[in-house]
């Protein structure tokens, strides 16, 4: 009786385990342990008639058990995750290097178009006098003109396609999603940086982004990594690193790293979160020029920073 007893109470507690070693997670890793010493006083008191009962020393193997599955699962997340940010970088990285090649194709189309009509006006100028003479001088200035910007297009293409590093590194933010005084900084080597904003203002955040700063470097990874480092204490989340959310910052500290560094962008103080202000004065029944009018984001901001 005895025997059959002990294999009853041990087979009863290592169900109670297994149980909780199949559905223990991150974040309940604790209560998996309570349960599992619970468990061993409720099966020990079973035995107590016969003087049968199962070792704390057990308890403490089958409670090792589970945090290793719990640093397994744990590990794998961690991995997952890892591998969904690296695949979006080579996305966001190929759309880039389709951009690029793209954009040197039709430079060259250009240029070629621009010579033909530059070396066309200059024999037609070559024959002609008076006003005729006058009109073909003003078509070849602007031609030649038109086709010095075509060529320095195409070497901007071709830089940026030599520079693998070169890209945005951006500022935004969501008051709508996220509130006041968080920010987003992440990075981004598309030609036209603002698609990225977009993509990123899809249908999982119920309001767009704001740009507040746009920054171009050679080196964008390494810019982005010193501003996340710089802000580490400012994370959003503290769990995961690759969340790139920061939360109490002051545009103004940002700005003054940014400068410190001897860079130059156009910073926007006050997010134009147009739907979201707007919403808000829906609700309230009334609807401002001070809601719906905000100064819009100067596309110099970072046009500039390309040359």
């Amino acid at each position: 009786m005895i025997r059959e007893t002990t294999k009853v109470m041990l087979r009863a507690f290592n169900g109670e385990c297994e149980a909780a070693a199949a559905n223990v997670s991150y974040n309940n890793i604790k209560k998996m342990e309570e349960r599992l010493a619970k468990s061993l006083d409720d099966i020990n008191k079973l035995g107590q008639i016969m003087k049968v009962s199962l070792t704390n020393a057990y308890l403490r193997l089958r409670l090792d058990e589970i945090r290793l599955v719990n640093e397994y699962e744990t590990k794998r997340y961690e991995e997952k995750e890892e591998d969904r940010d690296r695949r979006e970088r080579m996305r966001d990285t190929e759309k880039a290097q389709r951009e690029i090649e793209r954009a040197q194709e039709d430079a060259e189309k250009q240029e070629a178009v621009y010579q033909k009509l530059l070396e066309k006006a200059r024999k037609d100028a070559a024959e002609a006098t008076g006003a005729k003479l006058e009109e073909l001088t003003n078509k070849v200035s602007e031609f030649s003109a038109k086709l010095d910007e075509a060529r320095q297009k195409k070497e901007k293409a071709i830089a940026r396609a030599q520079l693998t590093k070169s890209g945005f590194v951006y500022i935004i933010s969501n008051i709508g999603a996220f509130g006041e005084g968080v920010f987003k900084i992440g990075m981004t080597r598309r030609l036209e940086p603002m698609e990225r904003i977009i993509e990123l203002s899809g249908a999982a955040v119920p309001f767009a982004f704001d740009l507040h700063a746009m920054l171009y470097s050679d080196d964008a990874p390494a810019l982005e990594c010193a501003l996340h480092q710089f802000f580490d204490g400012h994370r959003l989340n503290l769990v995961n690193a690759r969340k790139e959310f920061f939360q109490g910052l002051k545009l103004a500290e940002i700005k003054s790293f940014v400068q410190e560094r001897g860079l130059s962008a156009q910073f926007i103080e006050r997010a134009e979160a147009r739907e979201y202000r707007e919403t808000l004065a829906r609700r309230q029944g009334q609807l401002t020029n001070e809601d719906t009018i905000v100064p819009k984001f100067a596309e110099s901001a970072f046009a500039v920073a390309k040359q």
